[in-house]
C-alpha cells in the first residue's frame, strides 16, 4: 500500500549518512530463488545507481551556493552523504557480479556517457546559461528521485520478497537504500521548488526522464539476462507476462501502481511526503542489520 505521510512527521527530520559495508561472498547470481528475471530486474539498480548518484552528488554540490535557506541547505547535505554511500554500496554488487563472471562492464559504459557527458556538468557555460543548466539538472535528480522513492515504498513493503526467500543481505541492502530513499524524498523537490517554483519545468523534466529511465531499465534487464553465465544456452529474454507473473507474486512492483504514481508528480499540489511514510522508513533504519552496524 502507499502511505500518505504529514507533514508533521516529515519536519525536523535530521538526514544522517550511515557508513554501511556488505558481505556479498555468499550472494549467488540469482538472489530470489527460482526467478532469474526478476533478479535481473532489480538489479539493474546496481548497473545505474552508482554512476547516476555519483552525478546526484556532483549536481547537488554545484547547487550549494544557490540555496538561500539554511534548513534546506542542510537537508541538502545530508542528501549528498547518503547518496555518496549508496553509491559505494551498489558498486559493491557491479564488483561481485563481475567476480561472478557477469561483466557489467559494456551497460555500465553507457550509463556513463549518459550521466558524465550528456548531462554532465557545463563548465563552458557562464551567467543565466550556467544558472538555468543547472537548474535542469536538478529538475532530472528531482523527477528521478521521486522513482527511487516510489521504489523504496514498494520494496519496504514487498512481502513477496520474503516469501520467496530472497537473500538476506541483498533484500537488507535495497531496504536500507529504499528506506533512505523515502527519507529524504523531498529534499530534490524542495531544492528545485527552491530555484524554480514553477510548474512547467517540473513536468517538463518528468516528461523526458520517465521514459528514459524506462528505456534504460528494460535495456539492462535483457542486458543482464544476456550476459548471465548461469543461464543455459540460447540463454532466455526478460517479457512482459514474466514481469506480470512476478509482480503478481509481490516480487517486482505492478506496473500499475507505477503508473499513477508518476501521474501524481503531475498534480500542481503534488509534494512528496504524499508518497511513502517516514516514520516506516526511519523505523527500518533501526532494525536493518548493516545500518545497526554502522551506528556501532
Amino acid at each position: 500500500m502507499t502511505h500518505v505521510t504529514s507533514d508533521d512527521e516529515h519536519h525536523g527530520l535530521v538526514l544522517q549518512p550511515r557508513d554501511v559495508h556488505f558481505d556479498w561472498d555468499a550472494l549467488p547470481m540469482h538472489w530470489i530463488p527460482g526467478n532469474p528475471m526478476a533478479t535481473h530486474v532489480v538489479n539493474v539498480l546496481h548497473l545505474l545507481l552508482p554512476e547516476g548518484e555519483r552525478w546526484f552528488v556532483r549536481t547537488f554540490t554545484e547547487a550549494l551556493p544557490l540555496v538561500r535557506d539554511e534548513r534546506l541547505r542542510e537537508q541538502v547535505l545530508g542528501f549528498v552523504g547518503q547518496e555518496a554511500i549508496h553509491a559505494e554500496a551498489h558498486q559493491g554488487v557491479l564488483d561481485h557480479l563481475l567476480a561472478k563472471g557477469l561483466d557489467p562492464g559494456p551497460y555500465v559504459k553507457q550509463v556513463e556517457y549518459l550521466f558524465r557527458r550528456i548531462l554532465g556538468e557545463r563548465p563552458e557555460l557562464t551567467g543565466t546559461a550556467a544558472r538555468e543548466s543547472l537548474i535542469e539538472r536538478v529538475a532530472i535528480v528531482a523527477a528521478i528521485e521521486h522513482f527511487t522513492a516510489f521504489l523504496g515504498d514498494w520494496v519496504l513493503n514487498a512481502e513477496g520478497l520474503d516469501r520467496a526467500g530472497t537473500d538476506p543481505v541483498m533484500l537488507d541492502l535495497i531496504r536500507w537504500h529504499g528506506a533512505e530513499e523515502v527519507e529524504h524524498r523531498s529534499v530534490a523537490y524542495d531544492l528545485l521548488r527552491h530555484l524554480d517554483p514553477g510548474y512547467l519545468r517540473r513536468v517538463r523534466a518528468m516528461a523526458i526522464t520517465g521514459p528514459v529511465m524506462f528505456k534504460l531499465w528494460t535495456s539492462g534487464a535483457r542486458f543482464l539476462m544476456a550476459h548471465d553465465p548461469e543461464l543455459p544456452a540460447p540463454r532466455p529474454h526478460p517479457t512482459w507476462s514474466g514481469y506480470l507473473a512476478a509482480s503478481r507474486q509481490g516480487v517486482l512492483p505492478r506496473l500499475g501502481r507505477a503508473s499513477r504514481s508518476a501521474a501524481r508528480y503531475l498534480s500542481p499540489r503534488y509534494h512528496p511526503t504524499q508518497e511513502g511514510s517516514t516514520r516506516q522508513a526511519v523505523a527500518y533504519l533501526g532494525t536493518s542489520p548493516a545500518a545497526r552496524a554502522a551506528a556501532h
